[in-house]
C-alpha cells in the first residue's frame, strides 16, 4: 500500500475482511458514516446524501468510486467548492502553519524543518529532535499532547502522505503533518517495535479531526492509518501486521468524525418536530423547527450530538460539551 497516493478500498478488503467495515463506522450514530453529498447520486439510489456508506457500495466493481480530491474531475472539484466551500490546502501552506503550532510548544523556531515561501517547499532537519525542552518537557509529552483538524477533508494537516493540491506523494522522511511529526519522534525514540507500537497509538490517539462528507471522512480515516503503517515500515522494514492495523483502526474512527462543525451534529440529523393537538372538530398536526437551528443555540438541536473519546480516561463525551469547557 506504501506510495499509493489512492488506497484503494478493495487493497484494504484484501489486507482484512474487518478493516474496511471498521472504517465505515460511526461512533456517534451506531452505524455507518453518511454520504453527506449528492455527488455520487448518479451511482443509484444507494449513493444519496442520506443513506450510509457500505462495503459493498465501493468494493468490488464499486472500487473506484472514492477517490481523493486530486483524482475528481475538475467539474466535481468546482462543484464541492460551490457546495461545501471545499478548499484543500497545499503542503507547504500545512506545513508553516503546522511550525508556528510546533513554535509555540517548544519554545523555538525550525525543530522539524524550514520552510521557505518563495519556492514553496520546506527544508527537513534532518537532526534528532532534541528533548526536553527549556521548560522541561520530555519527548513523550510531546506524542501525547492534543491536536485538532477542523474541517479536516482528506487530513493534510494531520498527515501528509501526499500533496492534496498536486497528488504528488512525499517521503516518510520529508512529511509535516502533526501526527507524522509525533510518529518521527517515536521513531526517533523508541528502538524496538513493542516500545514503537505503544508510542504510535499513542501518538494516534491524540490527533483528532472531522468533516462533513463522507468520502473525506473515510480518506481522512484511511490517511491516518496507513501513514502510520508507512512508518512501520520505514523504521523497520517489514509491513505492520494486520492486528495492529484493526486494533489502531478502531481508534482512528472515534478520533476523525462525521459532524456538521456548526452545530456539532450528524450531518443533517436536525428534523422538524411535530406533534398533534386533538380539537373538538378535528385533530392537527403541529411541526415546529429544531429549536437549536432556530435559535443558533448548539445546545438545543434536536440532531444527533456527535460524540469524542478521552484515551487517558476511557469517557465517551458530547464534543458540544468541550465548548464549556
Amino acid at each position: 500500500m506504501a506510495s499509493a497516493v489512492d488506497i484503494r478500498e478493495n487493497d484494504i478488503l484484501k489486507l482484512d475482511k474487518e478493516l474496511l467495515q471498521i472504517l465505515l463506522q460511526d461512533k456517534s450514530t451506531g452505524r455507518n458514516i453518511i454520504w453527506a453529498t449528492d455527488n455520487y447520486l448518479k451511482h443509484g439510489k444507494r449513493y444519496s446524501p442520506a443513506s450510509p456508506i457500505t462495503v459493498d457500495l465501493i468494493t468490488s466493481r464499486h472500487g473506484s468510486v472514492i477517490k481523493p480530491r486530486v483524482e475528481k474531475g475538475k467539474l466535481e472539484q468546482q462543484r464541492r467548492v460551490r457546495q461545501k466551500a471545499e478548499v484543500f490546502t497545499p503542503s507547504w501552506v500545512c506545513n508553516l502553519q503546522n511550525n508556528l503550532v510546533d513554535d509555540a510548544w517548544f519554545g523555538g523556531e525550525g525543530r522539524f524543518n524550514h520552510g521557505d515561501c518563495e519556492v514553496k517547499s520546506w527544508q527537513t532537519n534532518s537532526c534528532k529532535i532534541p528533548f526536553p525542552t527549556a521548560e522541561g518537557k520530555g519527548w513523550q509529552d510531546y506524542v501525547k499532547s492534543t491536536r485538532l483538524e477542523i474541517s479536516c477533508g482528506e487530513a493534510p494537516y494531520l498527515v501528509s502522505r501526499y500533496d492534496a493540491v498536486t497528488g504528488e506523494y512525499i517521503e516518510v522522511g520529508d512529511r509535516i503533518g502533526l501526527l507524522d511529526r509525533k510518529l518521527r519522534v517515536v521513531s526517533e525514540n523508541c528502538t524496538d517495535e513493542e516500545h514503537w507500537l505503544k508510542w504510535a497509538y499513542q501518538a494516534v490517539q491524540s490527533c483528532y479531526g472531522f468533516d462533513w462528507q463522507g468520502d473525506n471522512v473515510l480518506i481522512a480515516r484511511e490517511n491516518v492509518l496507513f501513514s502510520v503503517e508507512e512508518y512501520y515500515q520505514y523504521r523497520f522494514g517489514e509491513e505492520l501486521p494486520s492486528r495492529d492495523l484493526v486494533g489502531l483502526a478502531k481508534i482512528v474512527v472515534w478520533n476523525i468524525w462525521q459532524m456538521d462543525g456548526l452545530k456539532f451534529v450528524v450531518p443533517d440529523s436536525c428534523c422538524r418536530e411535530t406533534q398533534t393537538e386533538q380539537t373538538l372538530f378535528e385533530t392537527v398536526v403541529l411541526s415546529t423547527e429544531c429549536e437549536g437551528c432556530k435559535k443558533g443555540n448548539n445546545f438545543k438541536h434536536n440532531g444527533i450530538y456527535c460524540k469524542v473519546k478521552d484515551w487517558e480516561t476511557g469517557r465517551t463525551m458530547r464534543f458540544v460539551d468541550l465548548l464549556e469547557q
